[in-house]
């Protein structure tokens, strides 16, 4: 038997509570009927290969809001950020929904940009919105504005510290979730991170419940300006990635 959203809403809020994570009941049901509608959008668009519910509350929900359980990190309506690679508004939407901060979510595939924005609208979510654009184009727009850029599993870690530069304000995070980055990947970040003008200031780890998997959370802060231009062409970050 499906659970309902209610009782999901409560899963939500035990999980949370494990990583110290608040969350009130209105938070927790909002969570839980962005994954509902989420679960609903894939059956016609391709948003997720994660449809099981309970480990979609892990995978996708906890996973987002871990970021907020990172020393350091605090978000409330004042603050500015970034999602990269949103996909189906993860992290973006949990990270609105918990923290109300102001949340400009972007994914290259106009569809998802879509129907992310038919689920903040249905969420009731003025403080988010979703961008089709490819992200060099909207650090042009952006540039320097915002306290966190966030992204999940988008590229390698020295390609998103490129990307997400120019977005930052002085003083500003870059937090990247990953899996297991291997040492080579975090050489190139420690590289790209400075010819960038960023710095490591934290890597924090977490188990997920159930055994589904190991998280990995580098938080690089903006500390002076780049030695390159940027952002610099669409593609070139790829092509030519920084630290190698």
């Amino acid at each position: 038997m499906a659970l309902s959203e209610q009782t999901q809403a409560e899963m939500i809020q035990e999980l949370l509570k494990d990583y110290g994570i608040d969350c009130t009941e209105e938070q927790s049901l909002l969570l839980a009927h962005h994954l509902a509608l989420v679960i609903e959008k894939n059956k016609v668009l391709n948003l997720t290969r994660i449809v099981d519910v309970d480990e979609a509350l892990v995978l996708h929900v906890l996973d987002s809001l871990l970021l907020l359980a990172c020393s350091g990190v605090t978000m409330d309506p004042f603050t500015c950020f970034v999602d990269m690679g949103t996909g189906a508004g993860f992290p973006g939407i949990p990270l609105g929904v918990l923290t109300g901060a102001q949340g400009v979510l972007v994914d290259s595939v106009g569809k998802k940009v879509t129907a992310v924005n038919e689920f903040i609208k249905e969420l009731g979510l003025k403080n988010l919105v979703a961008e089709h654009s490819r992200v060099e184009d909207l650090a042009l727009r952006m540039r320097g504005t915002q306290d966190y850029v966030v992204a999940r599993a988008l590229a390698r870690t020295n390609i998103l510290i490129e990307y997400a530069a120019p977005f930052l304000k002085m003083g500003g995070s870059l937090l990247v979730a990953k899996a297991r980055p291997d040492e080579d990947e975090l050489k190139e970040a420690q590289l790209a991170a400075k010819i960038c003008g960023l710095s490591l200031v934290s890597r924090e780890t977490f188990e997920l419940p159930h055994s589904l998997g190991h998280r990995e959370i580098l938080i690089y802060k903006r500390v002076g300006k780049s030695t390159i231009r940027l952002p610099r062409k669409p593609g070139t970050a790829k092509r030519e990635p920084l630290g190698i």
